[in-house]
């Protein structure tokens, strides 16, 4: 009693009526979005330069306020620079004589620090001289004074 055992033709006979054309078509798959890809890149590195410069300069320009006016936006007021005198703030003096003293000035906001006089403050601000409640700022030790720092009232 022998059991009759499928042959490997018939095996393979019958698995290629599906498995050939089903890999047939995975392959030519495969060689068609090859060469959608290639022929994408090629002709976007040719055309890309010519089409992104026609496009920048086709752009008109968009008024920002008022696209936001149009679309409900409040007009936003401009935030004024801070003036000169705003950005120091004199916390002590010491004063010594005509030439010499120091101030203690907080420049930004940032904590106070100690300036002899002679020494650059910031932006290129020298403490000309210290003297009593109050100390003057210049470009130059000996040049003309551009701002005049004073010790708030004591209260």
């Amino acid at each position: 009693m022998f059991s009759q055992r499928p042959s490997f033709t018939n095996v393979f006979s019958a698995s290629s009526r599906v498995v050939l054309p089903a890999a047939s078509l995975l392959v030519w798959g495969a060689v068609a979005f090859s060469a959608v890809t290639w022929g994408l890149r090629w002709s976007a590195t040719g055309a890309a330069p010519s089409n992104a410069t026609a496009a920048a300069q086709a752009l008109p320009e968009v008024d920002v306020s008022a696209a936001a006016r149009s679309l409900g936006a409040a007009p936003v007021q401009a935030a004024a620079a801070p003036t000169l005198a705003s950005r120091f703030q004199l916390q002590g003096v010491m004063a010594v004589g005509p030439d010499a003293g120091a101030a203690l000035i907080s420049v930004d906001g940032k904590p106070a620090k100690p300036y002899r006089v002679g020494a650059v403050v910031a932006d290129g601000l020298v403490l000309q001289f210290a003297q009593g409640r109050r100390v003057s700022l210049g470009m130059a030790l000996d040049g003309p004074q551009a701002l005049v720092l004073e010790l708030p009232a004591k209260k």
